[in-house]
């Protein structure tokens, strides 16, 4: 999409889980591991990918359905958004780890991160993933959106060292207030935790119904000095 931002699939791990990288105009920057919804690695996804690579990052966005759907990409609505959730039921949490771990291992691994910090950030069940990489892996900061389930993994903030940030929908049918004041509790002053009055489920994507401009342009400028000041 821009001339200044390099982009191609990689292997991460063997046996076929690959992701998307993109590389920043500098060639170099710190990583930072993207992790997609239940749509796959899609247009908003590598979007999102090269935003944050025009930031100076250096992205890789794993594939997480590349044991059941390879580079799947799917829409957000109708059959598109039941086949995506299919998707993630059949997603096997030991296998998902796995790949949280290998991620994150490869984009260290890479010439372009050389002596570089790396973070990782996420969208829905990708939010539970940069959670799940905060706690798991070497880190140095994560940001989650709206991760579902992560009121019911909060065994897990105990191995948290890094810092992290949050953003929530006020209005999430998935995610009450309750869950988000669990969360808050849980990470105390590791954590930063926002939520976004009138916004929905979502509420970052700007192919979505959902799509709130202010709660989305806030939680980008937010999220963007979070990762400059804890990686770059």
């Amino acid at each position: 999409m821009f001339e200044k931002i390099s982009t191609q699939w990689i292997d991460i791990a063997p046996g076929g889980c690959q992701g998307l990288l993109a590389l920043p105009p500098a060639g170099t920057g710190p990583g930072l591991v993207l992790f997609q919804e239940i749509f796959g690695v899609n247009a908003h996804i590598r979007a999102v990918a090269e935003q944050y690579a025009l930031d100076g990052f250096v992205v890789l966005a794993p594939d997480l359905f590349w044991r059941q759907a390879p580079k799947v990409q799917l829409g957000y609505e109708g059959e598109d958004r039941d086949r995506g959730i299919g998707l993630m039921k059949k997603l096997v949490p030991e296998e998902l780890q796995a790949d949280v771990k290998a991620a994150v291992a490869a984009l260290r691994a890479r010439p372009e991160t050389a002596g570089r910090k790396a973070g990782a950030i996420g969208y829905c069940i990708g939010g539970r993933l940069a959670f799940t990489a905060a706690a798991l892996t070497d880190v140095d900061a994560a940001v989650a959106y709206y991760g579902g389930g992560i009121h019911d993994q909060l065994q897990l903030a105990a191995s948290i060292e890094c810092p992290m940030q949050f953003h929530y929908a006020e209005n999430d049918g998935g995610i009450p207030l309750a869950a988000v004041d669990k969360v808050r509790e849980a990470m105390g002053a590791r954590a930063e935790v926002f939520v976004y009055p009138g916004a929905t489920h979502g509420f970052n994507c700007w192919d979505r119904s959902a799509y709130h401009p202010a709660s989305a342009m806030l939680a980008h400028g937010r999220a963007l000095t979070f990762l400059a000041e804890k990686l770059a």
